[in-house]
């Protein structure tokens, strides 16, 4: 059987070639015509910086990997409905997916549109979630624009295909549909999206492997992959009864998992991951690793899960304790994966790229919380209700609303009776406290006189997975002093991840700072750009920005302690981190030498 896990040697593309590279015929996978497994990497480019993508790429080659395989983040290219999608930049996927097969290696695209991936919304924009929309069907409102966005995407894909020389050998229809619903008419009309638009190569559907996920997720005709961090004998199995024709793919195993806010890092052991991939790799099965570099939630597009209508965050670290790790280093998992594919020879990469010095930088308080948001010039839509995110098309960052109740004299009930996801309250400046959905009562003393109030809601993440997917963001329901309502509003979006450093540098200058909330600026001097990992001890919970570059978020419950900063990132020079702290600004940047993910916590994800 050829495998060609263990060199480094450009696949044979062709512009001859009449149809895709792989097929299947009794149970076994080729690649033209010759005996083939899938060995298979995770590895998205919208979470790595484009000027390490071929560093990263050959780290996956040095594992012994012969493909990469990629989601599409839509909402990454297309965050507004009225601009065409980019391509340019982070988001040159062709740029991305020729470099893979300049270093030799396949590459397997999952366009979705929902891809699920611990990102914002599963990838699906929320100028289209927020629509009157059933998301993930045959609803025309659905499929038209998903039709236009491909009418961009999946030529661009289909001119990278084995079959016109490109090294793209199969690409995935949809994604986990099966533990979503079961319109079968919305999964043929995705993967008629894509022959329709010229993809040749071999297209598969990919589910949990249970009755349940592959009755939902399957087609007839479209090779079944399957998604699972452990039990591959109980999958090879199941789908060995239900399509006992194709070969066994598992197109993710979970040799990790992935963090929330406020819970443990979660890590798998080597042995338990090298054991459950032996069992996926026997009898000629195929693989990919997910992740096998896991990267970086950076900016604001870290996802969130949603479990009894509670939300859970995802951590700015999408480190997911993959063989190769956040920053590159190749970790214990790697050489161990690496002798479970058999690859053999001297590694290309080294084991860890070079860092900064530890170095503590003084960490100075340039302006308040509300001054230096308002600072910044931002469009106001009044209205007798707030604005949802939504309505003001705005994606990620805040929303500053502003009212004046008249409020009695004496102590009364304030009550934000849906508020998506956690909102700062000031009355006439003077800040009363924190609402979130478990808490959103909070008290207000009145004097007969008009109160201005402001509520800065902050969206937290959008939901990645399951029914919660396209949930609105923002003052949801009405805002109650005592029974009444607070009617008349002034919402402005505070559109964090879309602020230039001209703009980061007004809010800075909003000074001067009397409370412990707000911007704070930290300078230091590199001689050679290097990784590093930042640091803010004392501070409690906001965002942080490298030279402009809106890295992501940081919280003092953990788990992540550090961000990982790429030398990309950084200049030969004097370099700027800008913090927005919520809560309590900290003196101290640090910059550290290896990476505080938090405490550990073995973790397999298993299904029933």
């Amino acid at each position: 059987m050829t495998e060609r896990s263990t060199t480094h040697i450009s696949p044979a593309h062709t512009p001859t070639d009449a149809v895709g590279a792989l097929s299947w015929h009794g149970g076994r996978l080729y690649r033209h015509g010759v005996r083939h497994r899938i060995l298979s990497g995770a590895l998205h480019y919208f979470r790595v910086h484009p000027e390490l993508w071929r560093d990263r790429i050959r780290r996956l080659a040095d594992l012994g990997l012969n493909t990469v395989d990629t989601y599409v983040a839509w909402n990454f290219h297309q965050p507004r409905a009225d601009e065409p999608p980019r391509f340019d930049g982070w988001r040159d996927i062709e740029r991305f997916i020729r470099t893979v097969g300049e270093e030799g290696l396949d590459v397997i695209v999952r366009p979705g549109p929902y891809i699920c991936a611990e990102w914002s919304g599963g990838g699906l924009p929320s100028w289209l979630t927020g629509r009157d929309v059933a998301l993930r069907s045959s609803d025309p409102a659905f499929t038209s624009p998903v039709g236009r966005w491909f009418d961009e995407l999946v030529p661009r894909l289909a001119a990278l295909q084995t079959a016109e020389g490109g090294p793209v050998v199969a690409v995935q229809v949809e994604n986990e549909f099966g533990s979503f619903g079961d319109d079968r008419a919305y999964l043929r009309w995705n993967r008629e999206a894509l022959t329709a638009r010229g993809i040749r190569e071999l297209l598969f559907t990919a589910d949990g492997p249970t009755e349940l996920m592959l009755d939902g997720g399957t087609l007839p005709g479209t090779l079944t992959a399957v998604t699972l961090g452990s039990k591959p004998e109980a999958a090879r199995r199941l789908l060995a009864e239900r399509r006992p024709e194709e070969p066994f793919l598992v197109a993710e195993f979970w040799n990790g998992w992935f963090d929330h806010w406020g819970k443990r890092h979660h890590v798998r052991g080597v042995d338990s991951a090298v054991g459950t991939l032996r069992g996926i790799l026997a009898d000629g099965g195929s693989v990919s690793v997910y992740m096998a570099h896991g990267g970086t939630n950076f900016g604001l597009w870290a996802g969130a899960n949603e479990d009894g209508g509670r939300l859970h965050p995802v951590v700015t670290s999408y480190d997911s304790d993959a063989p190769v790790a956040e920053d590159g280093s190749l970790t214990a998992k790697f050489f161990a994966v690496r002798e479970a594919l058999g690859a053999h020879g001297p590694l290309r990469s080294p084991v860890r790229l070079p860092t900064l010095p530890p170095a503590q930088v003084p960490l100075v308080h340039h302006a308040d919380l509300l001054p230096g948001l308002r600072a910044v010039p931002a469009p106001t839509v009044t209205a007798p209700r707030p604005a949802s995110f939504e309505q003001l098309g705005l994606d990620a960052g805040m929303v500053l609303h502003t009212a004046r109740p008249r409020i009695p004299a004496g102590e009364h009930r304030l009550t934000l009776t849906d508020v998506r996801d956690r909102a700062v309250v000031f009355a006439d400046g003077t800040l009363l406290g924190v609402a979130d959905p478990d808490a959103p009562e909070l008290r207000v003393q009145g004097t007969g006189d008009v109160v201005r109030l402001e509520i800065l809601v902050e969206n937290l993440g959008r939901v990645n997975y399951g029914p919660g997917i396209g949930g609105h963001k923002g003052l949801l329901g009405p805002v109650l002093v005592d029974r009444r309502i607070v009617q008349g509003w002034d919402s402005s979006p505070v559109a964090l991840q879309e602020w230039s450093s001209g703009e980061l540098a007004e809010a800075v200058s909003a000074g001067p700072a009397n409370t412990r909330a707000g911007f704070g600026v930290a300078r230091f001097h590199v001689g050679t750009p290097a990784d590093t990992f930042l640091a803010l001890p004392g501070s409690s919970r906001g965002l942080l920005w490298v030279n402009g570059f809106l890295l992501g978020r940081y919280r003092d419950i953990g788990p992540q302690v550090t961000l990982y900063c790429p030398a990309p990132l950084l200049r030969a020079g004097d370099n700027t981190v800008t913090v927005l702290e919520l809560e309590r600004l900290g003196g101290t940047l640090e910059l550290r030498e290896h990476p505080e993910l938090g405490p550990p916590q073995e973790y397999v994800e298993e299904f029933d």
